[in-house]
C-alpha cells in the first residue's frame, strides 16, 4: 500500500475521533510512539489478538460487525483479568483500499471504543489478506488481578450469561440457514457481536479467586484454570446455562455440545470461595448480569462431569485450536 494511501487512511478514518482523549493519554496518533500514564499501585494488563479472514471470520462478515468483534474479544481478555480497559492499537491489513468499507469499519470501531471509554493510540496499515491485530491495554490494582493459576480446592465454579449461543450462530452461518425468526437472529448476533463482561470483571476483582474468558469453549478454557492451578473439577451438566433461543433451534444434546466446546461466547468462567460466594452473587445481581454455578474445584487432577448427581462421560472436542489437525 503506497505511503500516501496509508497515511490518508489513517488521517481520514482513524485519527479523527470527536471524543476528548483520556487524561492518561499524553501523546497518541501522530508521533512515533504513544505516551500514556499509569498511576501508582496500578498494573498494566496487555493482550493481543489477531483475526484473519477465513480462520477467525467469514468473508461475508460486514465491516461493522468485524470492527465490533475485533475490539470486543480483546476487551473480554481484559475483563478476565479484572482490568479496566484504557487504550488500544490496531494493525489493519487489507487487499485494497475500499472507502465505503473503511467508513463502516471505523464508525463501528469508534462506537465500541467510546462505549467503554477506550482510546485508539496507534497502529499500522498495510496491503495483504484481510486481517486485524489489536493490542488492548487495561489498568488493574495490583492486589486485585484475576489470574488462571489462583483457583483453590473447594471454590465454586461459575459462568456468566448463557453458553453455546455463539457456536450456534456460527453453525447457522456455515449452513447458510435462513434467519427467519427472532431466535436465529439472536444466535447470529451472539456470534457476531458478543458482549465483553468488562464491568463484571472489574467488580469480580478482589472477590473471585480465578477467572478466564470463554473463547475456545468451556472444557478447553476451564482446563486452562485447572492446569495452571494444579487441581481438578466436577462440572454438573444439568446446570449449564442454555438460552431458550438455543433450545428452540437445537436439541438439548447439541446445545450442550455447543456450550462445552463451541467457543466464542466470551462469557467469564470464574471460581469463588465459599466465604465470598454471597458477596459475589449480590454484586452480580446488582449489575444485572446473569450467572450460574456449574460445579466445584476438587483436589484431584481430573475434569469430571455429572448429570443429575450421577457421573457421566463426555465425548466432545476440546475447543478451538488454530493449529489442530483437521
Amino acid at each position: 500500500m503506497a505511503d500516501n494511501g496509508e497515511f490518508d487512511i489513517i488521517r481520514r478514518y482513524f485519527a479523527s475521533s470527536n471524543r476528548q482523549p483520556r487524561r492518561d493519554v499524553w501523546l497518541s496518533i501522530g508521533d512515533d510512539c504513544a505516551i500514556t500514564e499509569i498511576k501508582p499501585n496500578r498494573r498494566l494488563a496487555m493482550t493481543t489478538d489477531t483475526l484473519v479472514e477465513g480462520t477467525h471470520f467469514l468473508p461475508t462478515i460486514s465491516a461493522a460487525d468485524l470492527a465490533y468483534k475485533a475490539v470486543a474479544v480483546n476487551l473480554s481478555d481484559l475483563a478476565a483479568m479484572g482490568a479496566e480497559p484504557a487504550w488500544i492499537s490496531l494493525a489493519l491489513t487489507m487487499p485494497k483500499i475500499d472507502h465505503q468499507w473503511l467508513a463502516e469499519f471505523s464508525q463501528s470501531f469508534f462506537a465500541i471504543l467510546d462505549h467503554y471509554n477506550v482510546d485508539l493510540i496507534g497502529g499500522d496499515t498495510t496491503k495483504g489478506t484481510l486481517s486485524l491485530t489489536i493490542t488492548a491495554h487495561g489498568l488493574v490494582a495490583k492486589e486485585k488481578i484475576l489470574c488462571r493459576h489462583t483457583a483453590k480446592v473447594g471454590d465454586w465454579i461459575y459462568v456468566s450469561g448463557t453458553l453455546g449461543d455463539s457456536a450456534a450462530g456460527l453453525d447457522l452461518l456455515l449452513k447458510q440457514a435462513p434467519i427467519h425468526n427472532e431466535a436465529r437472529q439472536y444466535l447470529l448476533q451472539r456470534h457476531l457481536r458478543p458482549t465483553p463482561r468488562v464491568l463484571m470483571g472489574m467488580e469480580l476483582a478482589g472477590i473471585a479467586n480465578a477467572a478466564i474468558d470463554l473463547s475456545d469453549g468451556l472444557i478447553s478454557d476451564l482446563q486452562h484454570i485447572l492446569d495452571r492451578s494444579n487441581c481438578g473439577a466436577v462440572v454438573e451438566l444439568d446446570k449449564l446455562p442454555l438460552s431458550p433461543q438455543l433450545l428452540s433451534e437445537y436439541s438439548l444434546e447439541q446445545a450442550k455440545q455447543f456450550a462445552l466446546a463451541g467457543g466464542e461466547d466470551y462469557e467469564l468462567c470464574f471460581t469463588v470461595s465459599e466465604q465470598n460466594r454471597d458477596k459475589m452473587e449480590r454484586t452480580l445481581r446488582y449489575l444485572g448480569v446473569a450467572y450460574q454455578c456449574i460445579g466445584q474445584i476438587r483436589a484431584n487432577k481430573h475434569l469430571q462431569f455429572t448429570q443429575f448427581a450421577k457421573p457421566v462421560e463426555v465425548a466432545v472436542s476440546h475447543g478451538f485450536d488454530h493449529f489442530s489437525e483437521k
